[in-house]
């Protein structure tokens, strides 16, 4: 790593934080932060009831079962649990009688039970409930094995443990029904397995031995790996091992931490020690489900259970410009001029906070931005869409048309004493409304008609941990802060990782009544299982630097594999100048990532592809050139997102989770089945290792074969990073033309390869057709054929024929 690039990165992702807080120190808002630290600390001790004395539990022994559809209960001495099979294969647990519902993450009712799973005795005691796909086995004293149908255990839990406050004590209300015990459970998984998830880490995608915490947090300045928790935390693990693949997901919204420890192989000495997980949460329901299956299988499995993503409009899968402080309307027409002189493609510009009147959201700041609406259509008549900001904080003053109409509609959080919460975010004292009243949701989704008469075509949620600027203590809101949610009642320790979810959902929903006849474009910091329904995420304010980039790297992939599949990284860091280089392999790898979008902090420098030299310009031009000629590629994996929950970035092991090599590969990633990206994660890089699955794989620019698996030595010119297609791919490019026609990489002899077109039917709501197609070689010569026949009507290129030596040649649809 180059020693400066070391050191900026370091330096502005440490620092960023402290400057932030020596530049308020001195001000109102500096004042109001530390006002509102203590005002917090002051509403928890009098609103949180002590924790008081208590005392352990286990289940005990059992006692009797009780089948029902899809499974059955357990009794034991001192708990229950409710096993369920689920009609397509998930597996429901849930300890001390909770149910599956209410939920946050659940898409639309709870999924019928399989009728034919059955309960059953087991050995020593115990029971079991078995499926066609999947075993759960119960021991008499709480163990729960999830095993494949031939036996083998994926997953073990270890009896849980709770502790509950001793009856009597904080009003008389059972700790059990007032959802406050806090619990632990242990499991075990072969020795082998791989970690991955949690929502959106900085230090994986692999997640390695330590522990992670589940509280939402804006880390208060620029990360880096290791840093956590950030923006997404999720109680879900994906894990992958020679035994199969599954997903856990712990349906629990508080704050808890999760120990992870991978195993170890006795080298054949029967002495394996097992991988280990420990959820901690401090309350909340013991609930959880498991899929189990491929890796495609678990996805689409949990898809169906927390929803399908919505897929962006085809304009949101092009690159997208983004800076805190563009400072005028002029700035904004001088910035999307550079990109149009140099023939640099571009489809939206994002405006942050400084476009806002004083930062009070719903607002135009007129003398920057005198005529929005025209600036709007001036740049979408140039193909130039507008994204706004929108930050869940309302400035809490008289005259305030948002927060005088959130009043009246008693729309914001209060605390146990019936008062507003009041916190510290950009326009000074702040008010926050309850996402989890559905009442609320409607006052606040209504609001988003400004944003769209102000000619804006999508929103960005930001700070909706939510952030409240504290000098001290957890950014945030009181945990006795009082939710709707949902009409159960609770607070925030309850509230606080499903707030940005909420208001994502709020957004969603409003856009979506204001304008039916289009597809939202949302994408939020924040947010929790399920966000997906409503939009992506991004990266937040990651560090610039080398270990920045491998960070941003890590996020995507580890959101994929929680079921949001729409995101991306701020191009160069948030915090600091990055060097040329590392501008232009950040730039050209979040060419290939579905949110591509350049952006960066108000001290920190310009993003423009031209600020850094005419050689960047050049290479930004090809990446940016590519990019738009992979957009039909991308439109069609973002609609089987939809259908199948497939990210768009996948691990390089996600058709082979068996090799092991694979599963330790951390720098290349499966973009669709089609392409292996591997970037450049490093200063002076121009030739790198890349590891193959299995199969022939040609490099697009050069056209050489490389076979697969192992690892080959690929050249990586500071022009591009290496791009590998798979034999027999058929890709969706738009042409010349911007007609999209296929493009297909030569299959090998006797195997069989294809592809998949979903066509843009535009930013409604048609649901396009599917479009398969096969590939094989016959004599020399690429055959194509269209699943279902019919003449399909697109031109061809093969790629990939070893007397072509890569370049492209027309064929016909067979």
């Amino acid at each position: 790593m180059d020693g400066r690039d070391q050191v900026r990165s370091v330096w502005w992702g440490r620092a960023v934080g402290a400057v932030r807080a020596l530049r308020a120190a001195g001000s109102v808002r500096g004042l109001l932060s530390w006002r509102s630290a203590w005002r917090r600390r002051r509403a928890d001790r009098l609103g949180t009831a002590r924790r008081g004395p208590e005392r352990a539990r286990v289940p005990g022994a059992a006692a009797r079962a009780e089948p029902q559809p899809g499974g059955g209960v357990v009794f034991f001495a001192r708990s229950s649990l409710r096993v369920r099979v689920a009609a397509g294969g998930a597996v429901f647990c849930g300890w001390d009688g909770a149910e599956p519902e209410p939920s946050y993450a659940l898409a639309g009712t709870c999924p019928e039970p399989d009728v034919r799973a059955v309960l059953e005795p087991d050995t020593e005691g115990g029971w079991r409930v078995v499926s066609e796909r999947v075993t759960v086995t119960v021991s008499r004293h709480g163990a729960v094995a999830v095993r494949t149908p031939g036996g083998v255990v994926l997953r073990r839990e270890l009896p849980p443990r709770w502790w509950d406050r001793v009856p009597g004590d904080g009003g008389g209300v059972p700790a059990e029904r007032s959802g406050e015990s806090r619990w632990v459970q242990r499991s075990e998984v072969a020795a082998d397995a791989r970690f991955f998830g949690l929502g959106g880490r900085s230090c994986g995608p692999r997640l390695r031995a330590r522990r992670y915490r589940l509280w939402n947090t804006d880390p208060g300045g620029a990360f880096v790996p290791g840093d956590d928790p950030l923006s997404v935390t999720m109680p879900v693990q994906f894990v992958v091992a020679d035994a199969g693949t599954h997903l856990v997901f712990h349906d629990n919204s508080w704050d808890g931490t999760v120990t992870l420890r991978e195993g170890s192989e006795g080298a054949g000495s029967g002495h394996d020690r097992p991988g280990c997980s420990e959820l901690r949460m401090d309350g909340g329901p013991l609930r959880y489900w498991v899929l189990v299956g491929t890796p495609a299988r678990v996805l689409l499995g949990w898809t169906a259970l927390t929803g399908a993503p919505t897929p962006p409009p085809r304009w949101a899968l092009g690159p997208q410009h983004a800076r805190w402080g563009f400072g005028s309307q002029e700035e904004v027409r001088r910035v999307v001029s550079g990109y149009r002189e140099r023939g640099l493609p571009l489809s939206a510009v994002h405006l942050d906070i400084d476009h806002y009147d004083g930062h009070r959201v719903f607002t135009v700041d007129r003398t920057a931005f005198p005529d929005l609406p025209g600036l709007a259509r001036e740049l979408r008549s140039e193909g130039v869409r507008l994204v706004s900001i929108v930050d869940p904080g309302v400035k809490a003053e008289p005259g305030n048309a948002v927060y005088e109409g959130g009043a009246a509609a008693d729309a914001y959080v209060r605390d146990a004493r019936g008062r507003e919460v009041r916190g510290v975010v950009w326009p000074g004292e702040a008010v926050f409304p309850d996402f989890t009243d559905a009442r609320v949701r409607k006052w606040w989704g209504g609001l988003y008609a400004e944003r769209l008469a102000q000619g804006f075509s999508g929103v960005w949620h930001d700070m909706n941990e939510p952030v409240s600027f504290a000098a001290f203590g957890d950014p945030s809101l009181p945990r006795s802060a009082r939710h709707a949610l949902e009409g159960r009642g609770g607070d925030h320790r309850e509230a606080h990782n499903v707030y940005g979810l909420a208001m994502a959902r709020a957004g969603y929903e409003g856009l979506l009544e204001l304008r039916p006849e289009e597809r939202p474009f949302l994408f939020s910091r924040s947010g929790w299982v399920g966000m997906q329904r409503y939009g992506g995420t991004w990266s937040g304010d990651v560090a610039t630097g080398w270990p920045g980039l491998r960070a941003s790297l890590s996020l995507v992939l580890g959101m994929g594999l929680c079921g949001v599949p729409y995101s991306g990284p701020d191009v160069g860091g948030f915090s600091g100048v990055p060097s040329p280089e590392l501008y232009l392999r950040w730039f050209q790898m979040a060419a290939y990532l579905p949110l591509f979008r350049t952006h960066s902090a108000v001290f920190a420098g310009r993003r423009e592809p031209w600020e850094f030299g005419p050689e960047v310009v050049e290479h930004a031009r090809a990446a940016l050139l590519e990019r738009e000629r992979l957009v039909p590629y991308f439109v069609s994996l973002g609609q089987l997102a939809r259908l199948s929950g497939a990210p768009y970035v996948r691990p390089v092991w996600w058709s082979t989770p068996r090799d092991r090599k694979l599963r330790d590969c951390e720098d290349a990633f499966l973009l669709g089945d089609a392409l292996l990206v591997a970037p450049v994660l490093g200063p002076g890089v121009t030739r790198r290792a890349v590891r193959l699955p299995r199969g022939r794989w040609y490099d697009t620019a050069s056209g050489q074969a490389y076979d697969g698996p192992g690892q080959v030595l690929v050249d990586a010119p500071l022009s591009r990073i290496p791009v590998l297609a798979r034999a027999g791919a058929v890709l969706p490019v738009a042409g010349g033309d911007g007609v999209t026609e296929l493009e297909v990489w030569a299959p090998v002899a006797g195997r069989a390869g294809g592809g998949v077109l979903v066509p843009d039917v535009g930013d409604g709501w048609r649901q396009p057709e599917v479009e398969r197609f096969e590939t094989r070689l016959e004599d020399g010569r690429v055959v194509v054929e269209r699943q279902g026949g019919g003449a399909a009507g697109y031109r061809v290129r093969v790629r990939g024929l070893a007397d072509g030596n890569g370049v492209g040649r027309e064929a016909p649809v067979a």
